[in-house]
């Protein structure tokens, strides 16, 4: 009897590492970003009108230019992650070295509905003296 009480058994050590906290926070930051991600995508708040028209397929995305309630510019380039506020002649200049370089620029024009047909009228017309052929309106679809 005294030697069962002499010998114990050892308990093996775990040298495993859990993994499924790790997983569980990952998941939650997935999560976070999945919500997050789309609030991100517009920083000018342009309220575009409705169209029933498909939109256009294209290999190209195409240079964005911004007009708010105020009448403020912005160009929003195909490689650049947020749109700048820029001026008319700004605008115009920056263009007009794009189309130089690109002859097929796409230049798509987003104006709040509640803009002036004025001055959606003036960032195409200075579009059009940049040499811009291709100019098209952003619209919500249905």
């Amino acid at each position: 009897m005294s030697a069962a009480i002499g010998r114990r058994k050892r308990r093996k050590l775990k040298s495993e590492i859990n993994v499924v906290p790790y997983i569980d926070v990952m998941l939650v930051l997935l999560i976070i970003f999945m919500v997050t991600a789309p609030l991100l995508t517009l920083s000018f708040d342009v309220d575009l009108p409705n169209s029933n028209a498909k939109a256009l397929e294209s290999k190209q995305d195409p240079v964005i230019v911004s007009v708010r309630q105020d009448g403020q510019l912005s160009l929003k380039l195909p490689d650049a992650k947020e749109p700048t506020a820029v001026s008319a002649e700004e605008l115009e200049g920056r263009l007009a070295g794009i189309a130089a370089q690109d002859k097929g620029l796409r230049v798509i024009v987003a104006a709040d509905r509640a803009v002036a047909y004025e001055k959606v009228i003036a960032a195409m017309d200075v579009i059009k003296r940049a040499k811009v052929d291709k100019v098209g309106l952003a619209t919500d679809a249905r």
